[in-house]
């Protein structure tokens, strides 16, 4: 199916992606579907993963970068004793190792990985070296050096532990490879480890429960097309706001003549001893409407991303 290519839409779609298909791959369904060309996903998720892909269409692209800088959470399963060249299930098996640990030595593993910690980012990845994406030189076997990287694990708690099965749940900064961070862990406990299920949960603070699956929004279509609703009325239903991406930053609430001054790129002076230097989100009060992104530096509000003025308040 595919919305009328009359529709301007501004917002975001959480696609609950299937296994098995790549972050683009799901874009473009996600493009014909909707018959956008300004569209674009946030956070890539391996073919292996699952769960949330923000999709960004139109306005909401400029503020994508918010969502890819956000914090995440997962929840993976582990398959211990065996290591991969991609470290997960879909690699080849590099080495196989003995379970022999016990449960306190996985706990004290497992705390040793919370925090501030060093990652080096796995060779099958889409970080570019000289233009091209690492994984197409671990094709070829080659390896390129990779610099280490520091990422935050903020929980790592285990759901589940039987045999060979380990599942986890992960919250993280921005930046973490799970893959890696498994593959990691079982080194450390002596076994190897690749993973084996991946689920992402949230981004952000988008909720789980906003998510929908390809095979949704085509059932979706087809009901709104039998029981008479336009499609404009579909894709509000599906959208969400432009700063629904943004509920992580704080918000300020400027009046209209501050508003108008942000929106024509002034910058303000602003003292508000609550809110610490950075980014945060702006609405202009007397409409309660969203109107850009900026970043506080030494009590001065610099707008740093601002909507389109032609959008109005609502999603399309």
């Amino acid at each position: 199916m595919q919305v009328n290519n009359h529709l301007n839409i501004n917002g975001i779609l959480l696609l609950d992606k299937p296994n098995g298909i790549s972050s683009n791959y799901a874009l473009q369904k996600i493009k014909h579907i909707f018959n956008s060309n300004k569209v674009g996903y946030t956070g890539t998720l391996d073919p292996l993963a699952t769960g949330m892909l923000p999709i960004c269409f139109g306005e909401a692209t400029k503020f994508s970068q918010y969502l890819i800088n956000a914090n995440k959470r997962y929840l993976v399963i582990a398959r211990l004793g065996k290591r991969t060249d991609t470290a997960d299930a879909y690699g080849n098996v590099l080495k196989e190792n003995l379970i022999n640990f016990t449960k306190q030595n996985l706990y004290t593993v497992l705390e040793s990985f919370k925090g501030v910690i060093s990652q080096v980012p796995p060779m099958f990845s889409a970080i570019k070296y000289k233009g091209c994406p690492l994984y197409k030189y671990a094709r070829k076997g080659i390896v390129i050096k990779r610099d280490s990287r520091l990422i935050t694990i903020y929980e790592l708690k285990i759901i589940k532990y039987i045999d060979d099965e380990l599942e986890l749940e992960i919250s993280c900064s921005k930046g973490t490879y799970i893959r890696t961070l498994i593959e990691d862990i079982g080194e450390k406990l002596g076994c190897s480890a690749h993973v084996a299920a991946l689920r992402r949960l949230q981004v952000a603070h988008c909720s789980i429960n906003k998510m929908i699956t390809l095979d949704q929004i085509n059932n979706l279509y087809s009901v709104f097309i039998k029981t008479g609703f336009s499609l404009k009325e579909l894709v509000n239903q599906l959208i969400l706001p432009i700063d629904s991406q943004l509920s992580h930053l704080p918000m300020i609430n400027l009046l209209p003549d501050l508003a108008n001054k942000f929106k024509q790129g002034q910058s303000i002076i602003f003292i508000d001893k609550t809110i610490q230097e950075g980014f945060v989100r702006v609405i202009e009060s007397k409409l309660c409407k969203f109107i850009g992104v900026a970043k506080i530096i030494n009590n001065y509000m610099y707008p740093h991303r601002l909507l389109n003025n032609y959008l109005d308040d609502k999603q399309i």
